[in-house]
Parts: structure tokens; C-alpha cells; sequence
């Protein structure tokens, strides 16, 4: 028999989710049937799988040793690594960094341990705000994602109420979120919301954007408005009203303005020459527009973030 206090970061979660972390050699069917036939208890009670954990509940699990002894995934990288992020704006609870194009939010094949999540995570290690061993169930995580070749501001969660709030708000569009972009073209209008509907092809990872509603496609809403013209070329501010997988990139092309330096939904061989290495696209503003029940993130209510004109990188072509 072992026995897990519930710390600060594991509570607020429901108990099948937090030892589906804490206890990783624990298949999930037999944690649901330990859980029924009172091998796993909650406080020397017999428990729900839906309990919510509050810190200081002790979990006793009547259960072999062996279901402890799984292999874990190597932490040691957040101590090898020399942490580069470029930080915007940090407190207690969250972390905004702004991520620079051709850097990989998360570990894939290729990136491996050089992610933005590895060096925040070796960033807040070297502050002594984060030790993974001490966690049970909790590790720093980003709350927002930006696509490889675009850049911009990245949130993070240090705790875990941070990271359940963050990730509501998001969820229920209460953070409005701001891009820079350098599009092919001038629009006719020098601002307008746009509407269609996106659909996605994970087998290519590209999107398709049509006129009226098609199959499976979902509804995006894109609002622009121009800022500058230089020559043929245009600078807008896009507010993303809805945040679909490369929103502003296809609704731009579909419109018959492709963002330069884009040759997924453009064509970027003459703008590589001009120097364009990655999409001319740049998440630079966000407005914390958090309605009531804002928790431990109250203190953002009506806070904005912005980058300053020399984080983004093409702005000098339209000064």
C-alpha cells in the first residue's frame, strides 16, 4: 500500500485525472475497477472517480508495487539547457514570452528537447519557481500555441490554478488576440470583418476556405484593418475573432491577399529573395478581457500586452 498527499498544484482536478499522471503504470481500466472495489480511497473513504481533490487529501492506493515502477520521461534537459526566451511580461502565475519564428512550441521528432516549453521549464528551473521532481501531476504548460514560422506572444502557466483559468478564458474567447501582417495586394476596403468557413485537412496539415458553409467546414470570423501601404504590398492588423488552425493565412489568400513570404497559401519564391524566410505574420497584442470568476487571474482583467515595433521583425519594410 502507498499513500499520495495532494499538493497545492494536484488539487482542483478530478481523481481519475490526477492519477492517470501521478501513477502512469496504472492502465485506466484498472484504475476505474481499484477505484469501485475501494483499493483506491480518498481521505480512508471509499471514493468517486469524479472526487475533486483539495490539497492536503491523502490518496491511499491498496495496489502492487509495481504499477509505481514506470518508466518516467527524462527531466534532467531542463537542467542541461541554457534557458533563451525573450520574457514580455511575468508574475506569480503566468509567464508571457514572445516566440520568434522557426522556434517549436512543443517536442516532436525533430525539435526534441529545444522547445519553448523545455526552455521556459529550465527558465523557471533556474529560478527555483519549478522542480519536477517535487511535482506530482503538474509541469509548467503553455496555454496558447503559434505555428512554427510564426511568431509572437506565447502564454504560459506556472501553477496549476493558473493553468485551469487560462485555459477557460480561452476557451470562451475572453482574451482578444492581435496579429501583425504583411499581405500581397491592397484590400478595397481599409477594414471589414470577414466571414467564411474553414475546413481542415489534417493529411496535409492545410486548411480550405469556402463562401458558404461545405461538409465538416467551421465558421471563422476575421476582422482586418490596414495600418500601411508600401507599393503593392499592405501592413494590417488582424483581430482573430475565432482561432482556427491557420485562420489568418488561408482567409487572407481566399480573399486574393496571401500574406508575404507565405508558400503554403501563396506563392513565396520572389518574396525569399526579398529576404522573407518565414510568413510576414506576428501575434503582437493580447487584451485580457476576463468577465467575472476570474480566480487567481483576476488581477488581469482589462490588462493588455503588446510587443514593441522592434519585436517584429518586418515592420521596418513599412516604415
Amino acid at each position: 500500500m502507498r499513500s499520495i498527499v495532494v499538493k497545492k498544484n494536484d488539487s482542483g482536478q478530478r481523481l481519475d485525472k490526477f492519477l492517470s499522471k501521478a501513477v502512469k503504470g496504472l492502465p485506466m481500466s484498472l484504475m476505474y475497477k481499484f477505484i469501485r472495489t475501494k483499493k483506491i480511497k480518498v481521505n480512508r473513504k471509499r471514493t468517486e472517480q469524479s472526487y475533486m481533490l483539495s490539497e492536503g487529501d491523502v490518496i491511499d492506493l491498496f495496489i502492487r508495487d509495481e504499477f509505481f515502477d514506470s518508466p518516467e520521461k527524462d527531466e534532467s534537459a531542463i537542467e542541461r539547457i541554457e534557458p533563451k526566451i525573450n520574457v514580455v511580461y511575468e508574475d506569480e502565475n503566468i509567464i508571457l514570452v514572445n516566440k520568434r519564428p522557426g522556434v517549436v512550441v512543443h517536442e516532436d521528432d525533430e525539435a526534441k528537447d529545444n522547445t519553448l516549453i523545455m526552455h521556459i521549464k529550465a527558465y523557471l528551473y533556474k529560478k527555483g519557481e519549478y522542480d519536477p521532481r517535487s511535482e506530482q501531476s503538474f509541469a509548467p504548460a503553455l496555454c496558447n500555441r503559434i505555428d512554427r514560422n510564426t511568431g509572437g506572444i506565447v502564454i504560459a502557466a506556472k501553477n496549476a490554478a493558473a493553468l485551469r483559468v487560462m485555459n477557460e478564458k480561452i476557451k470562451n474567447n475572453e482574451i482578444s488576440k492581435f496579429y501583425l501582417c504583411a499581405v500581397h495586394g491592397i484590400p478595397s476596403e481599409p477594414s471589414k470583418t470577414l466571414r467564411a468557413y474553414l475546413f481542415k485537412d489534417s493529411a496535409t496539415n492545410t486548411v480550405k476556405v469556402y463562401d458558404k458553409k461545405v461538409g465538416a467546414a467551421k465558421e471563422i470570423i476575421t476582422k482586418y484593418r490596414v495600418i500601411s501601404k508600401k507599393g503593392k504590398d499592405a501592413l494590417l492588423e488582424i483581430e482573430l475573432v475565432t482561432g482556427r488552425t491557420h485562420q489568418i493565412r488561408a482567409h487572407m489568400a481566399h480573399i486574393g491577399h496571401p500574406l508575404i513570404g507565405d508558400g503554403k497559401y501563396g506563392v513565396n519564391k520572389g518574396d525569399r529573395e526579398k529576404g522573407y524566410k518565414y510568413q510576414a505574420l506576428y501575434s503582437y497584442k493580447l487584451r485580457f478581457d476576463f468577465s467575472d470568476g476570474s480566480g487567481v487571474l483576476g488581477y488581469l482583467r482589462g490588462r493588455q500586452i503588446e510587443l514593441g515595433k522592434d519585436d517584429v521583425w518586418f515592420l521596418k519594410d513599412f516604415q
